[in-house]
């Protein structure tokens, strides 16, 4: 190395923060369908996870290139605004997790990028051509290409299987399947997601003069980003495990495999092609496709507009707070040094406010409105559905004693009508 100043050195503990974050954000990626259904249990499922994204950290560096060389100029990006991207991902990142949202980290640090860059170097410096087609076109595309083939999927699956339906050896033969299938999409997640820090770094060091234009992550880069995630996936985003696993829809074996398998398929070919795919999006489209591919399945629209909603929010939030942050490390030293200090102390706050209600591995697969999330096989009550309430005519069966008061006693046969004068 030529040289390693402190700023440099903030920028990488910042990243490796970020893909902390990253790990436990994502975990319901790979693990919500497994823990939701019993196959594995809660603590097994997340060291799985843990040590299968450290595998998948180096499979390959196409995604890590494709942040680090693709999507904004090298040249003119200080370590200033790598940081204040980095600032504005995990702020979103803490956010989403403290409300149980699956919101894409990916998305969330290509914002802070976009945003911290067009503060320092205005819109000339995004690739735009990059940005449409290697992030916002599979932002759209790798949903609904998994939703879909999970929901045709389960349909085939469950009729191929209408015989042995409820049986055990069908349901320990999917839990099997199932397992397998998660610790795809864990090695998926890691051959995708560790990526992103990974190039962020390389950028960061391309941009400090330590490393020359156009390299490839370091060996050094490559093994502390993916120990980070790993990390970060051991400690458990169990709020969005909940979601994911209870809050969009209820699951058998069956349709967590199917989910899961759908969603390993879209990541891997995704991260072989260089695409910087939200693995989010694509486990989010796989779980609420099985929902719909099972006869008498439901998604719980809910929980899924919030999540939409997040989604749409998560490039340009992460965007402004980068922006801004960028702003202010502008002024110089002190600058850095205060936004630095903001994110600390956001971040403690987020974490003590979620200490107000614990979700952890003991009550991860339980449900109820406190928490965000429908109880299973519910849908909350909206207006429409009020509405409707509302005009709906009484139920048949036994009159009770409240509406029978309103109805009028039958006339005695014996009494004769009573004359009516005009």
């Amino acid at each position: 190395m030529e040289s390693f100043s402190l700023i440099l050195a903030i920028v990488v503990v910042t990243a490796l923060a970020f893909d902390f974050t990253n790990g436990f954000h994502d975990t319901a990626n790979a693990m919500a369908t497994t823990i939701s259904t019993g196959a594995l249990k809660p603590k097994v499922a997340v060291a799985m996870s843990a040590v299968l994204n450290l595998v998948g950290a180096f499979l390959s560096v196409e995604v890590a290139n494709t942040i680090s060389k693709g999507l904004v100029d090298e040249a003119g990006i200080r370590p200033e605004v790598i940081f204040a991207a980095l600032v504005g991902a995990i702020l979103w990142n803490l956010l989403t997790w403290l409300v149980g949202l699956p919101s894409s980290s990916s998305h969330a640090l290509m914002g802070g990028l976009i945003g911290a860059t067009v503060a320092s170097a205005g819109f000339g410096a995004v690739h735009g051509d990059v940005l449409v087609t290697k992030v916002l076109i599979p932002a759209i595309a790798a949903p609904l290409v998994a939703g879909l083939a999970a929901m045709f999927a389960t349909r085939l699956t469950y009729r191929m299987n209408r015989k042995a339906a409820g049986s055990k050896a069908s349901e320990k033969g999917y839990r099997a399947g199932q397992i397998a299938s998660a610790g795809l999409v864990s090695l998926a997640h890691g051959t995708n997601d560790a990526q992103k820090t990974m190039g962020i770094i390389t950028l960061a060091l391309v941009a400090g003069g330590t490393l020359a234009p156009d390299s490839d992550p370091p060996m050094w880069v490559i093994v502390s980003a993916g120990i980070a995630i790993a990390l970060g996936t051991y400690l458990g985003g169990w709020r969005i495990i909940r979601t994911m696993g209870k809050g969009l829809t209820d699951l058998q074996p069956q349709q967590g495999f199917v989910a899961q398998t759908s969603a390993a398929t879209v990541i891997l070919a995704s991260s072989h092609l260089g695409f910087s795919l939200s693995t989010t999006h694509s486990v989010s489209g796989s779980v609420m496709g099985a929902g719909l591919g099972r006869k008498g399945g439901v998604v719980r629209w809910s929980t899924a507009t919030r999540m939409f909603v997040a989604w749409g929010l998560t490039l340009p939030a992460a965007a402004i707070v980068a922006a801004i942050a960028e702003w202010v490390c502008g002024f110089g030293s002190w600058g850095t040094a205060l936004v630095a200090v903001f994110l600390i102390t956001s971040s403690a706050a987020i974490w003590k406010i979620s200490r107000r209600e614990v979700v952890d591995h003991t009550n991860v697969n339980d449900t109820d409105d406190t928490t965000g999330t429908d109880a299973p096989g519910e849908e909350q009550s909206g207006v429409v559905t009020a509405a409707m309430a509302a005009v709906a005519p009484p139920p048949a069966g036994p009159v009770t004693e409240e509406l029978s008061a309103t109805i009028p006693a039958p006339a005695d046969p014996a009494t004769p009508p009573a004359r009516t004068t005009v």
